[in-house]
């Protein structure tokens, strides 16, 4: 299934608009267990719902500019930072309506991000967003590591191929990074 996704993103970049028809039925699940993943860490109360969320990804990956994707894993990538943009938009629009209009800390709408480790709880995924922007002025790499492996549901190796690291690296990647999400989101 790979190189099919391959060949019709090759498509894709090519200018077929067909092939992105096409593609959907290929990832789709694998976008919607994603997404259902994500938004089972989400508090019960969350409208938006894991179709509507591969939905909204998919119309913004595909409408507008053509999309210039190596292969399955750079796709997902893109995908994982849609997702992440749309959850965190989500609950700011969120906070915003709970809270008048004006940005707020939520204190009752905790995403449930579970990283590695027993010491991991649910934190607010605003808190969590600014955190990972934190990272990333400091390490992108870190920062886009754990995107696509929390976000995107990338596995370790995954994250490999869609960063073009080995997977040690990735993993002593991740590592460091959960290290320094848990120091910076404890100190807040």
């Amino acid at each position: 299934m790979d190189s099919q996704v391959t060949q019709l993103l090759a498509r894709i970049r090519e200018g077929d608009t067909a092939a992105a028809d096409e593609l959907m039925p290929l990832v789709y699940s694998e976008l919607h267990r994603i997404a259902a993943g994500r938004m089972r860490q989400e508090n019960a109360g969350h409208t938006l719902q894991p179709t509507a969320l591969v939905n909204e990804v998919y119309m913004r990956v595909f409408h507008g500019k053509t999309p210039a994707f190596t292969d399955r894993a750079h796709f997902l990538a893109v995908a994982s930072q849609i997702m992440r943009r749309l959850l965190v938009d989500h609950a700011r629009a969120k906070a915003t309506e709970k809270r008048g209009g004006t940005m707020q800390r939520m204190d009752s709408d905790k995403a449930a991000i579970v990283m590695q480790g027993p010491e991991w709880k649910p934190v607010d995924l605003l808190e969590l967003n600014e955190a990972l922007d934190e990272l990333a002025a400091e390490s992108p790499h870190l920062a886009r590591a754990v995107e696509l492996h929390h976000f995107g549901g990338l596995t370790a190796e995954e994250t490999a191929v869609a960063t073009d690291r080995s997977l040690s690296a990735v993993r002593h990647d991740l590592r460091f990074a959960h290290a320094w999400l848990r120091r910076r989101l404890a100190s807040h």
